[in-house]
């Protein structure tokens, strides 16, 4: 074993761990394409793309390029009274991109802190507008936006990881997804209900992430973006998962033909290079801060905010998109997950088989032994790394069919497994 290894492994405390009883983590040493290579020499195919991120692959030419160059010229310099090339031109991209009048960015480095710039953006947009008392959000069951105190509060709160911290964090309102008529009349109650004191709604559009991967249809997205308006709420959408293809478009609102007050990208937004997230507003909302007050502006500035080498790496990024066949690589990635996922379905403990885009679910009615399927996956060289009662796949767009085959393969062969046992 590495001495990089031994000797620092008693010092890292690992991410959703409990470390008293934690596998020793697998040791990656290189990554190219859709694999990873384990110090151990073994190689892995990537299912899950280092969670959704390297939409690429790894170790794409052309971004690799791109940072060195950054990096030799203008790593990085604040972004306040300073502004640099890759953060304007990145955002100019961004905007040209996206839906509607969604042209305003602010730049962080972690989706999370994007989905709290926009809830204070929301927040401040009445303020600023004289309706300091909308400050309540509404989410969705099975929600998931983040992990800090103010995304925690609208997670989940029975299906999510953050019980631990109720009664800490703002109380928020959760809704139903508004799937059917009963639904719908009972979200439009809501909101008629909260309406005065509701300051937005936020949704993952078409897919919820990690609250179990569960899918919901445009219209039922156009539903919700309708009733915000005639409430005269806000509505946030969170595309850091599905953004930038993931789901079938560059960005999953467009399907459904909307166009969200806010919406927040991070993830595959650098490829899965380096940190970064944007959160980008309509114009009405932008302007709702331009006054002669102060008190009016919002005030937001991490310290890495619009780090040049992230900007950079989104740049080529976006290259990709335009360059080489990306969409066409997802419709034919979601083709072959639903004809290689579907047996699935007839397994015994099979709830669930769903398939959006470049996302592929299996959800099962019982408990999964996490250590155990974890590790089986291994065994049979793909890195899958089920949550819940989530088996997923989202491979990084560039695989091949046959290493997607391998994936899907696996994924059979663990759940039979599984199924044998019940």
């Amino acid at each position: 074993m590495s001495d990089w290894l031994t000797e620092g492994l008693p010092h890292i405390w690992l991410p959703y761990t409990q470390m008293a009883t934690a596998a020793t983590p697998l040791a990656a040493v290189a990554t190219q394409g859709a694999r990873i290579r384990l110090a151990d020499g073994r190689e892995l195919i990537d299912g899950i793309s280092s969670w959704w991120t390297a939409c690429h692959g790894y170790n794409h030419p052309h971004i690799r390029a791109a940072v060195e160059q950054q990096l030799a010229t203008l790593p990085h310099v604040m972004f306040a009274g300073l502004v640099h090339e890759p953060a304007l031109r990145l955002a100019q991209r961004l905007t040209a991109l996206l839906p509607g009048d969604l042209e305003r960015v602010f730049f962080t480095e972690s989706g999370s802190v994007a989905v709290e710039v926009a809830l204070k953006m929301a927040i401040q947009y009445w303020r600023n507008k004289g309706q300091g008392e909308k400050k309540r959000i509404v989410y969705f069951r099975h929600a998931y936006h983040g992990d800090t105190f103010a995304t925690m509060a609208l997670c989940d709160p029975d299906e999510g990881m953050h019980t631990l911290f109720a009664g800490t964090m703002p109380d928020q309102l959760m809704a139903e997804l508004p799937t059917d008529e009963s639904l719908r009349r009972a979200f439009d109650l809501l909101l008629d209900t909260h309406g005065e004191r509701l300051a937005a709604v936020i949704i993952e559009p078409l897919a919820q992430g990690a609250g179990g991967m569960k899918m919901h249809s445009t219209q039922t997205l156009a539903f919700i973006v309708e009733s915000c308006r005639q409430h005269d709420v806000l509505l946030i959408a969170d595309e850091i998962m599905t953004g930038f293809g993931r789901s079938g478009r560059m960005f999953a609102c467009e399907e459904a033909e909307v166009v969200p007050d806010i919406i927040c990208l991070s993830k595959a937004l650098t490829g899965g290079t380096l940190p970064l997230a944007a959160t980008v507003t309509r114009r009405h909302v932008f302007e709702a801060f331009l006054s002669d007050d102060p008190s009016a502006a919002l005030m937001h500035g991490p310290t890495y905010m619009a780090n040049p080498l992230a900007c950079a790496a989104a740049n080529a990024s976006l290259d990709l998109f335009e360059r080489e066949p990306r969409l066409a690589q997802v419709a034919a990635i979601e083709a072959q997950l639903m004809a290689e996922l579907a047996p699935c379905a007839e397994l015994a403990g099979v709830a669930d088989v769903r398939i959006k885009g470049a996302i592929g679910a299996v959800e099962l009615s019982g408990a999964i032994d996490l250590q155990h399927t974890r590790r089986r996956f291994a065994e049979l060289g793909v890195w899958v790394r089920p949550f819940g009662n989530v088996v997923y796949l989202m491979p990084p767009f560039v695989i091949t069919a046959d290493d997607l085959a391998t994936l899907t393969a696996a994924v059979r062969q663990v759940l039979t497994e599984r199924a044998a046992l019940l």
